[in-house]
Parts: C-alpha cells; sequence; structure tokens
C-alpha cells in the first residue's frame, strides 16, 4: 500500500489494529482509509495527530482553505475538479445572495437538474435578487466548436437546451436568460461577493476542471476581473424568450 496515509503509519509504527484501537472502530475500516477510502473529519483529524503528517499531506485531494485570511488574498478553496465541490456548497452560495446571482457557463446543466439550488434561485428572484443566467446559444459557432474540442459534438447542443428547459422556472420567477456565442475560458457561479470558477481545460469538459472559490475584496482584486468578463459577455447575449 503506498496511500500516504499507509506511509504515515508505517513511519509511526502503527498498523490497521494499532490504529482500530486507538480510534475504537473496525479494522477493516482502516484497512478501507489505507487504500484510498477519505474518514469522516474527526477520524481524519485523529489519523494527523497520530501520525503527526498534515490533514493536506495525508488526503492531497482535501478542499484547500486559504488561511490567513488577508485583504489581499481572495482565494477561499481550490477544488481539483468540478464533481469535487460538495453539493450543499451550490446551495449555501445561492441562498447567501442579497442582491445579486449571475451564472455564466456553456450549459450549466449539472445546476439546472439541481432541484435545490434552483428552488433556492427562484425564491431569491421573487425577493427581489437580481438573477442573470447567461448559456451558450446552441446554434452558436464557439458553442459548435467547443462540443467538437470534446467530442461530444451535438450532445453539446442538447445539453444547453435542456438546461434552458430547466430554468424556464426561473425565468419565470423573473430572472433573466440570455444567450451568448463566446469562446468562454471559464463559467462563472456569483452570489454577491462569493464566486465559484470553473475553468475550462481544452479537451476536458467543465466537470473534470478545477473550481476556485472567490470572495472579493475591494475594487482592484482578481475577482473584479471575473466579474468584468461577466458584464461583457452579457452585454453582447441575447434574450432568451424560450
Amino acid at each position: 500500500m503506498n496511500h500516504p496515509l499507509a506511509r504515515a503509519l508505517r513511519g509511526a509504527g502503527m498498523n490497521a489494529i494499532d490504529v482500530a484501537a486507538r480510534l475504537g472502530v473496525d479494522p477493516k475500516t482502516v484497512d478501507r482509509w489505507l487504500t484510498g477510502r477519505q474518514p469522516y473529519p474527526r477520524h481524519r483529524e485523529a489519523l494527523a495527530k497520530l501520525t503527526g503528517w498534515p490533514e493536506h499531506a495525508l488526503w492531497p485531494e482535501l478542499p484547500r482553505i486559504a488561511d490567513p485570511i488577508t485583504l489581499a488574498d481572495e482565494i477561499r478553496i481550490v477544488y481539483p475538479h468540478r464533481s469535487a465541490v460538495q453539493a450543499d456548497t451550490w446551495t449555501r452560495l445561492f441562498a447567501g445572495a442579497h442582491d445579486q446571482i449571475d451564472v455564466l457557463a456553456h450549459s450549466a446543466l449539472f445546476l439546472a437538474e439541481d432541484i435545490v439550488s434552483t428552488a433556492i434561485i427562484c425564491d431569491k428572484a421573487r425577493a427581489g435578487v437580481r438573477v442573470r443566467i447567461a448559456l451558450g446559444d446552441p446554434n452558436g459557432v464557439h458553442i459548435a466548436n467547443r462540443g467538437a474540442e470534446e467530442r461530444i459534438d451535438e450532445a453539446h447542443r442538447a445539453r444547453i437546451r435542456a438546461a434552458l428547459v430547466q430554468f424556464a422556472s426561473i425565468a419565470d420567477a423573473g430572472g433573466e436568460v440570455r444567450l451568448h456565442d463566446t469562446v468562454l475560458y471559464n463559467s462563472i457561479y456569483r452570489a454577491d461577493d462569493d464566486l465559484l470558477v470553473n475553468a475550462h481545460v481544452y479537451g476536458h469538459p467543465a466537470a473534470h476542471a478545477p473550481v476556485f472559490h472567490l470572495r472579493r475584496r475591494g475594487d482592484g482584486c482578481m475577482t473584479r476581473t471575473y466579474l468584468d468578463s461577466f458584464e461583457r459577455i452579457w452585454a453582447m447575449g441575447s434574450p432568451f424568450d424560450g
């Protein structure tokens, strides 16, 4: 076993039975940890104390929180890929919005199919929060090019059309939906001063690319660059009327 936890335990002179006894768990549970299963947070903390290794050294895939926070430090968490973002992160993001919710993507189908998140966005729109959703134009040239990059062609257009159907409830609640045909370097999901920025990587779907949680700290900041990008694309977009 070459998992970091296995190496750390060997260095500490402990085996699975020793760990199970110290933590009050079944040895089979420890064996699963040694082959890659991620323990619960309380067990991760205990294992870090037992081995003397930091949690991020034992589990490099854990999201990284920028600490300490300074005015110049906008990066809150880095996720290795979008599917590593916990489901409740999206709901907490949009639930925290008081003034503005913006979505810029090609399809954002994963979000459109998230019943809880879309219900929250609908409620926010009805409560007066400005909601703007900019999706790719299914008939656009750049959308076709992106589909070819990912080797999914017509499926890419179909995903956008499916998302537009799902987002209709948000439009009915007072949100605005526009279509764009741009080379999209990032998808942006904004709630007031918090952004989840999903990088795009050539030949890979957005779900496989990193996500950065940014928090705006002043006007001359990195977050402002992404917000300006959204505004430019929004201004070029055409209203979608269903």
